[in-house]
Parts: C-alpha cells; sequence; structure tokens
C-alpha cells in the first residue's frame, strides 16, 4: 500500500471516528431526528454534484425500490439509533460497538445468503460478542445508564450487515457512488415527516450547526467520496481495515475534545470486539504449515 492510500486511510478513519464526536455534542441540540435529516440532506448535496457528472442518475431510477430499502436499513434506521445511543454513552463506547457490525453482516449472511461460517468466524463471533457483554456490565455498573442505549447501538449495527445482504442480493454491479447517493437521497425523503414533527423549540447553538454540518459534509459525504477512491485505489478487501482505525480515533476525539474517560474494562471490550470482527472477516486466518519432504 503506497504511502498516500495509508493517509487517505487514516483521514477516513479519523473522520469517521470524529463523527461520533459531532453527533455527541449535535443531537442534544437538534434532536434525533432533525440531525439525521439534516446529515442525510446536506451529504445528498455533496453526492449528487458528482453523480450527474458522471451521468449515473438513470442508475437510481432503475434500482430505486432496492436503494430505499439499503437508505432504510444502512441510513435511516442506523444514523436514528446511533443518534439516541450518543446521548447517552461516551463518543468512544459508540465507535468500539460500531465496530460490531462486521460480526452482525456475518450472522445477517448466514442466515438470509447461506453463507458459511467457519471455525474461525464462530469463535470471532463468539469473542466479539463476549466484548460486548464486558462494556455492557461496566456501562451498566455505573447506574444512571439502561442498556438501551448499548442496544440501539448494536442494532444500528445489525442494519449495516442488513444493508450489505441487501447490496449483494439486490445491487450487484451498481456502482457504490449510485447506492451511496440514493440511499442519503431516500433516507432524507423517509425522515422528513419525523424531522418536521420534532422541530427544537430554540435555535441550536453555532456549535451545534458546526458539529451537525461537518458530520453530514465530512463525516457522510466527503467520508463517502474517499472511501470509493480508495476502494478503486486499494480495492475493498484493504479498504474494510477502516473499520479497525475508526474506533481509535473515536476514543482519541473523544478524550481531546469532550474530557471523555475510558475505563480499563471498556478498551479491554473493544479489543475483543476488534479481534472478533478480524477472525470473523478472515482478516486473522490460521496459517497450515506445510511438512516439506526432506
Amino acid at each position: 500500500m503506497a504511502i498516500r492510500d495509508i493517509i487517505s486511510l487514516l483521514v477516513l478513519a479519523g473522520i469517521w471516528g470524529g463523527s461520533f464526536i459531532f453527533m455527541r455534542v449535535a443531537a442534544p441540540e437538534f434532536g434525533i431526528y432533525v440531525l439525521v435529516a439534516i446529515r442525510t440532506v446536506l451529504a445528498t448535496a455533496v453526492l449528487l454534484p458528482l453523480l450527474l457528472i458522471r451521468g449515473s442518475l438513470k442508475d437510481i431510477k432503475r434500482h430505486w425500490l432496492a436503494i430505499a430499502l439499503v437508505g432504510m436499513a444502512n441510513t435511516a434506521v442506523p444514523f436514528v439509533l446511533f443518534n439516541y445511543s450518543s446521548l447517552h454513552l461516551e463518543a468512544g463506547v459508540n465507535a468500539i460497538l460500531n465496530a460490531s457490525a462486521p460480526m452482525f453482516g456475518a450472522i445477517v449472511a448466514w442466515l438470509w445468503l447461506g453463507d458459511k461460517l467457519t471455525k474461525s468466524a464462530v469463535a470471532g463471533l463468539f469473542v466479539g460478542f463476549v466484548g460486548v457483554t464486558v462494556i455492557s456490565q461496566q456501562k451498566l455498573g455505573e447506574g444512571d445508564i439502561s442498556f438501551l442505549p448499548i442496544l440501539t447501538a448494536l442494532l444500528a449495527t445489525t442494519g449495516y450487515g442488513i444493508a450489505a445482504c441487501m447490496m449483494k442480493k439486490w445491487l450487484q454491479g451498481v456502482k457504490p457512488l449510485v447506492v451511496a447517493t440514493g440511499s442519503q437521497a431516500m433516507a432524507s425523503v423517509m425522515l422528513a415527516p419525523f424531522a418536521l414533527a420534532t422541530l427544537p423549540e430554540t435555535m441550536p447553538s453555532v456549535n451545534a450547526w458546526v458539529n451537525a454540518v461537518a458530520l453530514a459534509v465530512g463525516g457522510t459525504g466527503i467520508a463517502y467520496i474517499l472511501y470509493f477512491k480508495l476502494i478503486a485505489d486499494i480495492g475493498p478487501a484493504k479498504a474494510i481495515t477502516v473499520a479497525y482505525l475508526v474506533p481509535l480515533f473515536g476514543i482519541i476525539w473523544g478524550v481531546l475534545f469532550l474530557q471523555e474517560h475510558l475505563s480499563i474494562q471498556t478498551i479491554v471490550g473493544g479489543l475483543m470486539i476488534l479481534f472478533g470482527v478480524a477472525l470473523t472477516t478472515g482478516v486473522l486466518k490460521r496459517k497450515r504449515l506445510k511438512v516439506k519432504p526432506a
């Protein structure tokens, strides 16, 4: 991997890790639905010109139903759920729980698409869920947090897994930019009634607006463009490794900008989740020793 690609990977991880900071700051003032609507509308505004330049708008019309379902499973529902959890959980904890998405994706693919689960994948699922349990016990032990925010974060990552299977089943061969732009636009339409019904009573602060715009333009629009470029340059297998870096940046930004403190128990649980994801996705594979004849 070239130095330029490594830098792009780190920048992308930094942006996505920062998304949890933006949600943590902006959600209390905007409300869950309004913030998600701002995110999807502005992200669509960033991505749509690129789609028009490439003349791919017709592809959205051709696959509108599948893209709408992906928009619901991959954008509308997960963004709402993560906004809710960000009201109660530290940005670093949310970033760690978000990293469990590939595990849920593997389970959904096994149940729906009939994909096989290797022994390594099953072991990874076990280790990952133990990690989630470790974090959950630590947060519940603090007394002022219920299991609901943790559950909503995990349901959000399950949505990502369902969406990945939808794309594999219904949108094979469709350009990623088409799916990304279409899903953001469709999610905007779905969320509009909820956002209009829950408008904040007072104008959010400048700080909240800055974080909301950064979440939409940076954490969604620009991040998607950068991610697609990485896929084109280094391939999807290497590009997906950004998922392992996002929790690191989520923790760093939370400590630096929000003065968050993560316990040793949370860090241990996070490492277990990442190790479990690595096993589940096949990043860590057992190397069989081949005995050469003398």
